[in-house]
């Protein structure tokens, strides 16, 4: 087969059409499995929702117009991939994401820290500070306040905005919560500020670090950017130099091709990605351990 003619690419298009409609069918007739109670969207939810928008739209219009311009269905799936995945080269979309979930912890935690000094009990501050709040925290926040209004009991509340956070500067703020919640004890306003310095402390450092590798993702963006430019353009103005391609031998070499490449980026985003210290707060229901409870209340000691 020497290449793929405009039967063949109709063929695929209808068969790919078919197939996604039998799997939306099939979707829609058994459901989708439940979600365990007050967790938030899953990754697969994340991911079902950018393809349903702008992204998955635009790459759906980036590999018709490769097929229709090349006549190549690996270049086509090739090209709606790397238009969904440009955002998350490198891993900087991720860490876009932490950043603003740690500053929106921060924020959140001044101002829950300001609003206990008008001498307002936990109880009416968190929901106040629901106002307040930045849009990476304000999904998990509301169903914490969510939580409250149906008389769940506060140290739980607080367990399940942790779990939903999912956060490890997020845990050592929620822990002294839940020991507030229970102890009642006083210096709860210093020790969020304490908390909130540090967590502000660790934005910085990760600041630093995500601007100190935003040259190297650059730089791989523009390589990738001129090396599918070229080869678009090969395929376009000179086809006879990229005719070999066209055919089942060439289409094969073509997807090892795309396979490294996709490789390349899967190695240099698993490079960049920050790993975060382990979590103190996990999902299981486990008892804070005894230490935080000490250090904790030797703060409040030392704060009243």
């Amino acid at each position: 087969m020497s290449s793929f003619t405009a039967t063949s690419l109709l063929a695929v298009l209808v068969g790919a059409a078919a197939g996604g409609g039998v799997f939306l069918l099939v979707a829609a007739i058994r459901g989708l499995p439940p979600k365990p109670a007050g967790r938030g969207p899953s990754r697969l939810e994340r991911q079902m929702r950018d393809l349903a928008g702008l992204r998955g739209l635009a790459a759906v219009v980036a590999g018709a117009l490769t097929l229709i311009a090349t006549r190549w269905i690996v270049a086509a799936i090739g090209m709606a991939l790397l238009v969904l995945a440009w955002r998350s080269i490198g891993g900087a979309a991720g860490e876009r994401q932490a950043i603003a979930r740690l500053e929106g912890l921060a924020t959140w935690t001044e101002s829950l820290r300001d609003t206990i000094a008008g001498a307002v009990g936990l109880e009416q501050a968190i929901p106040s500070s629901l106002r307040v709040a930045a849009p990476s925290i304000r999904e998990p926040l509301a169903r914490l306040v969510d939580r409250m209004h149906t008389r769940v009991p506060m140290p739980e509340a607080l367990r399940r905005f942790a779990m939903d956070l999912n956060d490890p500067g997020a845990d050592l703020i929620i822990a002294a919560l839940i020991i507030n919640a229970r102890l009642r004890g006083p210096g709860l306003r210093e020790l969020l500020g304490a908390l909130s310095a540090s967590v502000r402390e660790e934005l910085d450092m990760r600041r630093k670090v995500y601007a100190g590798r935003r040259a190297t993702r650059r730089s791989v963006q523009i390589v990738v950017a001129i090396s599918v430019g070229l080869a678009l353009a090969l395929a376009l103005f000179d086809h006879s130099y990229v005719k070999p391609y066209g055919g089942f031998t060439g289409q094969m070499i073509l997807a090892v091709v795309a396979a490294l490449y996709g490789a390349s980026f899967v190695w240099l985003r698993r490079l960049a990605k920050f790993e975060p210290p382990e979590r103190l707060l996990d999902a299981a229901p486990v008892e804070i351990p005894s230490a935080v409870p000490e250090t904790v209340a030797a703060w409040q000691g030392s704060a009243s």
